[in-house]
């Protein structure tokens, strides 16, 4: 397939910027309900020229006009976050003000730049990847867990936090591209699996002993401070009654009470779901042939790298009132931990999808079972 088809795609996300302009300028003295009405004409007009533009070389993978909707909505964000910071202005400023007040949080600021970088990226290298008949079943697994991250901290955090009862006509629209998020993760888990593995160099690694292995020991002793940590917040944001942690939370990470809520839904979530993962993982670095490891890694990798950026932007931000944000003698201890807690998963993924033949198995086993 010609590459003219993720180029058209890549040239339509563009569109989104005279769109904002366009629609601020027409409604900013209308009302959110009139808004919404161009929204909802916005994405239609993209549907519609997707088609028009790609009917003679229209990709059979209905994941590819997903991608188109949700890299224009991208690029929207991303205008979203550099009006917030005065970096730009005119584009979306009736939505700042009127429509959505959660956006203007610390967190929502934070998850508009990373929707408008980190998942536009993705977005584009999806689209690539459909356009020249790869697989993109890794980077879709790594979106995945970005994605069900970003949603469910954000849709929590706002039904919980301080703005919960100011529910606005766009949360139907917002519920909507939820739903078709959604159904895009489940056809990213069915897509078949590209890693593979000689029979010889899966058998030789499986008997290889773990002090034979010394990377996955190094990862094996990570996982369990990781797995106390994750949980230590979680009882923080519980408020746990323990000295230390109400010292943790005075010196270190007062943000966790912060009242937005997004901090106390982010650390239950890894509690409840990184906490799980983490006993799992233990578990596939010791037993061989567990091949679910890699894609398990990068759904978790996905969510990490969300969460932290997130907790740590927000924790810095100046939209996070003083009395919640790092105490400046905190903030190198607080960076190291919290980069380390992102970026550690991020290398046990790339060893598991690298190196993957002890998580295989062998055809001989296949059979057997």
């Amino acid at each position: 397939m010609s590459a003219s088809a993720g180029t058209g795609v890549f040239m339509l996300s563009l569109m989104s910027i005279p769109f904002c302009y366009l629609f601020n300028s027409l409604i900013y003295n209308n009302s959110a309900e009139a808004f919404c009405f161009a929204g909802c004409t916005a994405v239609l007009i993209l549907i519609i020229s997707v088609r028009f533009m790609l009917q003679k070389k229209a990709p059979a993978d209905p994941l590819f006009y997903v991608y188109a909707v949700l890299a224009f909505l991208s690029v929207v964000n991303l205008i979203i976050a550099l009006e917030q910071d005065n970096i730009i202005d005119g584009f979306v400023t009736f939505y700042l003000k009127e429509a959505e007040p959660h956006i203007n949080t610390a967190h929502g600021h934070m998850i508009s730049y990373w929707d408008g970088c980190v998942h536009y990226l993705m977005y584009l290298l999806m689209i690539a990847a459909i356009t020249w008949g790869d697989s993109y079943r890794a980077i879709g697994l790594y979106w995945v867990g970005s994605f069900l991250m970003r949603t469910m901290v954000y849709i929590l955090g706002n039904a919980v936090g301080k703005y919960g009862t100011q529910v606005t006509p766009l949360f139907v629209l917002h519920m909507l591209y939820i739903s078709v998020s959604v159904w895009a993760c489940f056809r990213v888990f069915s897509q078949p699996s590209t890693l593979a593995a000689q029979l010889p160099g899966i058998q030789e690694a499986q008997r290889t002993n773990l002090h034979h292995r010394p990377l996955d020991l190094l990862f094996i002793v990570y996982l369990v401070p990781a797995l106390a940590f994750c949980i230590f917040r979680g009882l923080v944001v519980l408020d746990c009654s323990s000295k230390w942690c109400e010292d943790y939370t005075q010196q270190f990470e007062p943000y966790l009470k912060d009242p937005s809520a997004y901090p106390k839904v982010q650390m239950l979530m890894s509690m409840l779901y990184s906490g799980p993962y983490y006993i799992i993982t233990l578990y596939g670095l010791l037993v061989p042939g567990c091949e679910w490891m890699p894609d398990l890694t990068l759904v978790h990798s996905g969510a990490m790298a969300q969460a932290q950026f997130s907790h740590i932007g927000a924790s810095l931000h100046t939209r996070t009132p003083f009395s919640y944000r790092v105490p400046a003698e905190s903030q190198p201890v607080f960076l190291l931990v919290n980069v380390l807690y992102a970026l550690v998963p991020h290398a046990l993924c790339y060893r598991c999808c690298t190196q993957p033949a002890f998580f295989l198995e062998s055809n001989g086993d296949k059979k057997t079972q």
